[in-house]
């Protein structure tokens, strides 16, 4: 015998057909409510970049993947409004460099003071590594050697100068050199035209600009790291991570380069459940999840397991500390 059927043995007459109809509305009310779909939103990056693509990716597949689940996918204009809109709700998933993540919780952003306590990170996804790029035939073999130099830094406001101010101050010679600002495409164009002396990508790799340099003369990669470890940039700014352009990477490069990155993250608001992080995570890092990510971007080969918590400095989110620790993650 149905539900319905039950009730209406119950009821007879006008005032039972009222009852039945109620009963059955709270049944149905309740049904709705179990089965209700619980909607997050996760902001990403302008069209077309690498943020993007990854915040759709993740989007879309626990979307398909988690029960009872939709996950939309935000247009935005990068790391720091995504730190802003999940910190204040509006979003409850982003992608967040680490270095803004730990700026903006110490309330040393730009010109922007606040406190951004409210977002915490997920894991890492992928990194933004430095390149230092001379002509083989300068003469420039170590990064103290640009004391004096005119050095492309990228265009003015960007997070490429901002990087490189970082680092040449880390190193003690930001005085010294001469910064051009100027874009990444400009920047190779006038190393082969001795306008500049070096050249500064903060970008992943293998980069269209660097691979220009390496392909219209012979370049040599600095070894960043060496230099900022005998500075103070990882004490000024413990966001920076240690990460290795390999050998061949660019037209004879033969060595690997050791250099430093800022590192993308994920990140999820306070008010995301332990458990949704949790479940996320379990999605994303499976053998089927990470398969996934690389088909939409190159940037994914560095989203592992083992590199979960790479340059992530501040705090993790519950759900994000219980799965790493499972994992033997530190």
């Amino acid at each position: 015998m149905t539900l319905k059927t039950k009730l209406a043995s119950l009821f007879t007459g006008k005032k039972s057909t009222a009852l039945l109809a109620a009963a059955a509305l709270t049944f149905s009310a309740g049904a709705a409510v179990a089965q209700s779909t619980e909607r997050l939103a996760f902001s990403g990056g302008p069209d077309g970049g690498t943020f993007q693509y990854f915040s759709a990716g993740v989007a879309t597949h626990m979307s398909r993947n988690l029960p009872n689940i939709e996950v939309s996918n935000m247009a935005s204009a990068g790391s720091v409004e995504n730190l802003r809109r999940v910190n204040s709700r509006d979003a409850d998933f982003g992608i967040v460099y680490s270095g803004d993540l730990f700026l903006g919780m110490n309330g040393q952003l730009t010109n922007d003071t606040r406190q951004y306590r409210n977002t915490y990170a997920v894991s890492y996804l992928y990194g933004a590594p430095a390149h230092l790029i001379v002509l083989e035939n300068s003469g420039i073999t170590e990064v103290s050697q640009l004391a004096g130099k005119r050095v492309a830094v990228g265009p003015a406001g960007s997070g490429a100068a901002a990087s490189a101010q970082r680092f040449f101050e880390g190193v003690g010679i930001w005085d010294e050199i001469s910064p051009q600002y100027i874009g990444y495409a400009q920047g190779a164009s006038a190393i082969g035209d001795r306008q500049i002396d070096a050249l500064w990508v903060f970008a992943g790799y293998p980069n269209a600009s660097v691979i220009q340099a390496a392909t219209s003369n012979r370049i040599r990669l600095l070894q960043v790291h060496q230099a900022a470890q005998n500075g103070t940039l990882f004490d000024d700014h413990p966001y920076y991570a240690q990460v290795t352009i390999p050998a061949g990477t660019y037209t004879g490069v033969d060595y690997d380069v050791v250099t430093i990155q800022d590192s993308a993250l994920w990140v999820a608001g306070r008010h995301v459940s332990e458990d949704m992080i949790y479940n996320a995570l379990n999605l994303m890092f499976s053998d089927e999840g990470l398969s996934y990510l690389r088909t939409l971007s190159g940037a994914a080969r560095e989203t592992t397991v083992a590199n979960g918590v790479t340059g992530i400095v501040t705090p993790l989110h519950d759900g994000a500390d219980k799965f790493w620790t499972e994992k033997g993650i530190q």
